[in-house]
């Protein structure tokens, strides 16, 4: 499988935001994560980096 989950760098801490996300789709107020099951979640953030071997996209508060 080929999706990722989506976690919010505060500082040191990974906070875990979405499992299984399908699409990243950057918008106006931030960046909109969808998941395999269609669930969709807008954080007011940006990629800070992502690691795609290891599944994971990691975004910061803007």
């Amino acid at each position: 499988m080929c999706e990722a989950n989506v976690y919010l760098k505060k500082g040191q801490e990974e906070i875990l935001l979405v499992e299984n996300v399908d699409r990243v789709v950057p918008q106006e107020d931030g960046i909109l994560l969808e998941d395999i099951f269609g669930r969709r979640k807008l954080v007011r953030a940006k990629i800070k980096e992502m690691t795609l071997v290891d599944h994971k996209i990691f975004l910061e508060e803007v």
